[in-house]
């Protein structure tokens, strides 16, 4: 039985009321409620507050460079599908520096969890504005104000992502479901967790957030329909939808790959005789 413990890694170092402590304690829950072992699980984070989420929690961990997590996650899954892949960054290291690898991600549908910490501005290198800051938002990198925001669930929407799910860093357990449908779910998932920066964005801040954000009702919403998807995908601002915004079913990028037919590359004999052919060819 996995237990809290189990998943209790170093004192995190954040700022006295982050909102990534929320995200953490998520996490973390979601793991022991679906039962995953440390070992059966890898998180893979770039550089940030956010790529610090690893080495606070206790899984096989790798720390990558500013906006690489995604092709080291996509990486390790082709090698053992068996894994439980996570990758975690914040919205200037994935929206920024690794826009481009969460763009091609998107449609060839991984089997991974993206998790992207989005406190719209730049926590450790201490408030410049991210992709995500809000328009004519003023920091030290904006004097005159933002450009208009990315919207990272338009984009995820439009580029082919197979999951699509908002949560908030300030409800632990509507925050703890999403991840765990996110990780049950067979191709790219992809959650945009919004996390307040208590140090540098003093704009949109807790009580902003719960001022503005409300969970889709289920009952009324269909996250298969794209009409109503789109629509929620474009809807910022005094109203902010929380939930599970879009879910399809196609087949996955691991899926598709004749070498993994056998199993999972970690579990296949190695062939040295083919290998050197392979040099002796390219000599």
């Amino acid at each position: 039985m996995v237990i809290l413990q189990d998943y209790t890694g170093l004192k995190p170092a954040w700022c006295p009321g982050c909102g990534n402590f929320g995200i953490l304690r998520a996490v973390n829950k979601a793991l022991v409620e679906m039962n995953l072992k440390p070992h059966q699980v890898l998180m893979v984070s770039g550089i940030g507050q956010a790529g610090k989420l690893p080495h606070y929690s206790r899984a096989n961990v790798f720390n990558s460079l500013h906006g690489r997590a995604l092709p080291v996650a996509i990486g390790a899954k082709l090698a053992n599908p068996d894994l439980t892949v996570l990758a975690i960054g914040g919205d200037g290291d994935g929206y920024g520096e690794g826009g481009n690898h969460f763009l091609h991600s998107l449609h060839r549908n991984h089997d991974i969890t993206y998790m992207v910490h989005n406190n719209q501005i730049y926590g450790l290198t201490k408030g410049q504005a991210s992709p995500t800051s809000d328009e004519d938002f003023v920091t030290k990198t904006t004097l005159q104000g933002a450009v208009p925001a990315l919207n990272p669930v338009g984009v995820a929407f439009m580029g082919g992502a197979s999951f699509i799910a908002r949560g908030f860093a300030g409800d632990i357990e509507h925050l703890c479901s999403l991840i765990k449908q996110g990780i049950q779910h067979k191709g790219f998932s992809f959650i945009d967790i919004l996390q307040p920066c208590v140090s540098f964005n003093h704009k949109n801040t807790y009580q902003w957030y719960r001022e503005r954000v409300y969970k889709l009702d289920e009952g009324n919403y269909d996250p298969t329909d794209k009409r109503q998807v789109r629509a929620k995908a474009e809807e910022w601002g005094e109203r902010i939808p929380l939930g599970v915004i879009y879910i399809e079913e196609r087949i996955t990028f691991e899926k598709r790959q004749i070498a993994l037919r056998k199993g999972p590359l970690v579990r296949q004999d190695i062939e040295p005789v083919r290998a050197k052919a392979l040099i002796k060819e390219f000599r």
